[in-house]
């Protein structure tokens, strides 16, 4: 790729950009603050119909804090809505409806308050912190938000972890380590280590990492498994054997950002793993669902959420190397973005392309709000670095 075509590939982004926050400002925001939100409380639903009603299903702890995340990014984009009061609310029925009294939050809840899952689960957990971040932020709270943050933090620690420095998935089961849980805990605190005091939010972006580069991350082919033993063996069956690219683009972004923080360089271990997403998991212009460990497919069909984080990691890789190619896959990734907004109704998106190009007929997920604004946000964050 030549300088003229890497001038050319951010001057397309800055377009799609512009056509991105456009509909992200004038649809997505206020479709999903009347729509997506209960008025009886301030809780956040699961997911719109394509009709662009709001859907009662049950509702997943982990729903609240990235809504709750998404919302408190809408001023950076010029949205003018009540994000203040979405997201005090939103924090308020988190709290009434999820808090078990105990320091961590269940994961299931029927629409009209009955529990339907009273596990603590360790990705729930870290999406509490992440919501924490973005509400401390957002209603300029730090220090209020931080001691409730250290305080769930301080749960984790004393319930979920173990003698290897690792975390388990949920309080009652320890045969298992899953890399997904602790990936979302380390975004979590990165954003804490961004805004808050505490120097202990550096310390565990310091030992996630570490658990990445050790056991996370297959020693013979680069790539970051999903499911393991309590030895560090690949699960046994096919949980052991599956590779997500859009975890390799996630956790490619995740330690990206922890290379200044880090004792060790985690650039190249991150930048492999950006590549082993695009050259194995990208086909037919998007990042599809899953692999095999010999990077077969095992699931050919894309969600809308991979195409989010393969654009984050590109954009940052492009910004920290300066080398041009990635640039030409921060553009493929934006374009992938705008089949998937097609949609009857503005403001929602189609959450399964499948391999024809095609669009499985079904509900827009709540949870891609959060990974759209904050692919949006990196967007805006890259091209002003490289202005």
């Amino acid at each position: 790729m030549t300088h003229q075509e890497h001038a050319d590939s951010r001057k397309q982004l800055i377009k799609l950009r512009a056509r991105l926050l456009e509909w992200l400002v004038n649809d997505a925001y206020p479709r999903w603050a009347r729509h997506g939100i209960d008025p009886r409380n301030g809780g956040f639903l699961e997911a719109l119909g394509q009709n662009g009603l709001g859907l009662r299903d049950p509702q997943r702890a982990r729903v609240h804090p990235r809504q709750i995340y998404a919302f408190a990014q809408a001023p950076t984009f010029g949205w003018r809505g009540d994000v203040a009061g979405i997201v005090s609310r939103g924090v308020e029925h988190f709290t009434a409806r999820y808090w078990r009294g105990d320091g961590l939050f269940r994961s299931l809840v029927a629409v009209d308050g009955a529990v339907l899952d009273e596990r603590a689960l360790l990705y729930d957990q870290a999406c509490a912190l992440l919501g924490l971040a973005a509400a401390a932020t957002a209603l300029d709270a730090r220090g209020e938000f931080e001691r409730r943050a250290l305080g769930l933090r301080g749960v984790i620690e004393s319930r979920l972890s173990t003698t290897d420095d690792s975390f388990r998935s949920e309080e009652a089961v320890d045969t298992v380590r899953e890399s997904n849980p602790h990936m979302h805990l380390l975004e979590a605190c990165l954003a804490w280590a961004e805004i808050g005091n505490d120097a202990g939010w550096t310390a565990w972006v310091r030992r996630i990492a570490k658990l990445a580069v050790w056991y996370f991350i297959r020693k013979d082919s680069g790539a970051l498994g999903e499911s393991f033993t309590v030895a560090w063996q690949p699960s046994p069956g096919l949980a052991g054997r599956i590779i997500e690219p859009g975890h390799q683009f996630e956790w490619a972004w995740l330690l990206l950002r922890c290379d200044p923080l880090h004792s060790a360089p985690l650039r190249d271990t991150a930048l492999r793993l950006l590549t082993i997403g695009e050259c194995y998991g990208v086909r037919h212009g998007v990042a599809i669902n899953r692999l095999l460990d010999d990077f077969t497919v095992a699931d050919p069909n894309a969600r809308f959420w991979p195409q989010t984080e393969r654009l984050k990691a590109a954009l940052l890789a492009a910004t920290l190397t300066g080398e041009p190619h990635y640039w030409s896959i921060a553009h493929s990734a934006a374009m992938s973005f705008f089949p998937y907004l097609q949609t009857a109704v503005p403001g929602l998106w189609l959450d399964v392309q499948q391999p024809d190009g095609a669009f499985i007929d079904s509900p827009a997920p709540a949870s891609t709000l959060y990974h759209l604004s904050g692919a949006i946000a990196a967007l805006t964050t890259a091209l002003r670095a490289t202005a």
